[in-house]
């Protein structure tokens, strides 16, 4: 029998939980500083949207539990990396992750710096040990993890990002930035989870590929639409820091009600993208709803 969707997600929540407390250093190992700060940054919170995508999309290919493990647990400490160095003063100066003070308060700017550099490393070392995959399809999935992490890929958006507060951009150029910074990671979410399972055909690629491109715009334009909207403790974090901080956003730039409008055009895109694989994609298709329909 098929599980409720919440059920599904909170099985794999916790089963990615257990994972990344295996996989990351024990906090008594020394650096213990260093260890602590790590596992204080990764373990017991987030909503693991990039894990979900890596197990709902190897769903389709039956693909193996062990790898699928590494491939989540690999994305989720890019992710959390990448907030880390994000929370920095040096960027986007923030006080306030997942509903607990962000790294660089709780500990200090120099152990920051250093969590985020570990846990990207400690990424690659986790997704390199995979031993259930075939060398060459696992040497692939490493390059498409470097990419997506990368200039290519997240940090350039991040790059960009902060080249772009106090200016106009264009939607084009916001949704180009936001490819990057964003949807780069969650593609490779989708894409790694399927290589768990088996080489793509370039129809199944592309038809992933559209799918992230879809959630991938979506997520961002509904972050946008929290952060005008909603509360710092809904969110977990600072709300309304990127009007204050003067940042393009889609709200900035489209309004409140076309973005709405927008996040459920790109819902719509995400579904139909999935068509080919028929109902073997429902847990794709679930995360779209979710991610679109989210409230924090």
């Amino acid at each position: 029998m098929e599980l409720a969707f919440s059920q599904w997600m909170a099985g794999v929540q916790a089963q990615v939980e257990d994972a990344l407390s295996d996989f990351l250093p024990a906090a008594h190992l020394v650096p213990t500083k260093l260890h602590e700060a790590m596992r204080y940054t990764v373990l017991g919170g987030g909503k693991r949207v990039r894990p979900l995508l890596v197990y709902a999309s190897g769903a389709l290919f039956d693909a193996d539990p062990a790898a699928l493990a590494r491939a989540a647990c690999a994305l989720e400490m890019i992710h959390a990396y990448s907030l880390v160095h994000d929370d920095m003063p040096c960027m986007d100066d923030d006080e306030l992750r997942r509903g607990k003070p962000t790294v660089h308060i709780a500990y200090d700017e120099a152990t920051a710096l250093l969590v985020g550099d570990a846990l990207q490393a400690q990424a690659f070392e986790v997704l390199a040990s995979t031993e259930s995959l075939p060398p060459a399809r696992l040497n692939g999935m490493l390059r498409l993890l470097a990419q997506a992490a990368g200039s290519s890929g997240m940090c350039g958006g991040q790059a960009i990002d902060l080249d772009s507060v106090g200016l106009s951009l264009t939607r084009e150029q916001l949704e180009r930035m936001h490819q990057l910074k964003t949807g780069a990671l969650l593609r490779a979410s989708v894409l790694l989870g399927a290589l768990c399972g088996k080489d793509l055909s370039e129809t199944e690629r592309e038809a992933l590929g559209a799918y992230s491109q879809a959630v991938g715009l979506a997520f961002q334009v509904v972050d946008d639409i929290l952060d005008a909207t909603a509360d710092s403790a809904t969110l977990g974090k600072t709300a309304g820091k990127d009007a204050a901080d003067n940042k393009p956003t889609y709200v900035s730039i489209l309004g409140l009600e076309e973005s709405k409008a927008l996040a459920e055009q790109l819902r719509r895109d995400a579904h139909h993208a999935l068509a080919p694989f028929g109902e073997q994609a429902l847990r794709l298709r679930e995360l779209a709803d979710l991610i679109v329909q989210r409230k924090a």
